[in-house]
């Protein structure tokens, strides 16, 4: 599966989040059905510490609150640019792979 929707909008805010979750819904992607549920029922009043813990598990990573919690982090200084915002990039990626 391509994330480059999901991390997108995690990363930079774009696209909408309401773009990103109508995407994820309407592609066969193994993922807990408990995700998909909230999805659909929250749309983009979805959490973001939501999307992000379903990055986690679509990666194969545990959605721990610690890992959760440390995606969020680098997505949020990765929104801020620069040199920092591009290094927290690449830890974000480095966590998922």
């Amino acid at each position: 599966m391509e994330f480059e929707l999901l991390d997108g909008y995690l990363l930079r805010g774009t696209p909408q989040k309401g773009d990103v979750i109508r995407a994820i819904l309407a592609l066969p992607v193994p993922a807990p059905a408990g995700f998909y549920a909230g999805l659909r029922m929250l749309g983009d009043r979805t959490p973001d510490l939501s999307l992000i813990a379903l990055r986690l598990v679509l990666a194969g990573k545990k959605a721990d609150d610690e890992a959760v919690v440390r995606l969020r982090s680098l997505a949020e200084v990765a929104r801020t640019g620069g040199s920092a915002g591009a290094a927290a990039r690449a830890q974000y990626f480095a966590e998922l792979s």
